[in-house]
């Protein structure tokens, strides 16, 4: 598994290894140590969740109060998507700053973010089911939103899809708002919950 850092911090990429013959396909789409190198602690699996959309769906920006927020490794195991990443933690170096990731059914890559950041992706085909593990279940009175289509974000949608949001994206503030409102999580408590998690796993927890 070939594992690349994206130029946001705290999010990676897993390539797996594919070996396929005459009867189809095998391959690893996650492996704790793999990640657990990366990250410096395992991931605490929680919840599981699956999603199937329509091409031209718009999931996020989503994200979670620090701590314990949610932590996810994200696959498209069936069509295409366009995922991003995007460093929401106020304080943060890259504050404001994104990433992107085709996520589809040939390479079949894995997407790891941390807690804090901020997660959406586009069906970039009808039927695409994406399929992600958490650290933490749902809980709605600590999940918020970015809207996807902030324009001082300028994530990069394609131009020539128009995108499907749901009520509650479509009503989510920009970046800016967020921020002034004080909704975002900080860089620095971010940064401590890290830590805390990789203790935790150096002490065998």
């Amino acid at each position: 598994m070939d594992v690349t850092e994206l130029s946001v911090p705290d999010a990676w990429v897993f390539t797996p290894r594919q070996h396929s013959d005459s009867r189809g396909t095998f391959l690893e789409w996650f492996r704790v140590d793999a990640l657990e190198k990366a990250i410096g602690h395992p991931l605490r699996l929680a919840q599981a969740n699956h999603s199937v959309s329509r091409a031209g769906t718009l999931r996020g920006v989503h994200y979670a109060d620090v701590p314990p927020s949610q932590a996810k490794y994200v696959t498209c195991v069936s069509g295409r998507v366009l995922d991003c990443v995007v460093d929401i933690r106020a304080g943060s170096p890259t504050f404001g700053q994104w990433d992107a990731v085709v996520l589809d059914d040939v390479e079949r890559k894995g997407l790891y973010l941390a807690e804090g950041l901020g997660h959406a992706f586009l069906a970039l085909t009808d039927g695409a089911q994406v399929s992600y593990l958490c650290s933490a279940t749902y809980t709605p009175g600590r999940e918020h939103g970015v809207h996807p289509l902030d324009a001082d974000l300028a994530l990069p949608w394609p131009a020539d899809v128009d995108p499907l949001l749901s009520d509650k994206d479509a009503a989510a503030p920009t970046l800016k708002e967020a921020e002034a409102a004080g909704l975002l999580p900080s860089y620095a408590d971010c940064l401590a919950f890290y830590a805390d998690l990789r203790s935790q796993a150096g002490r065998g927890q």
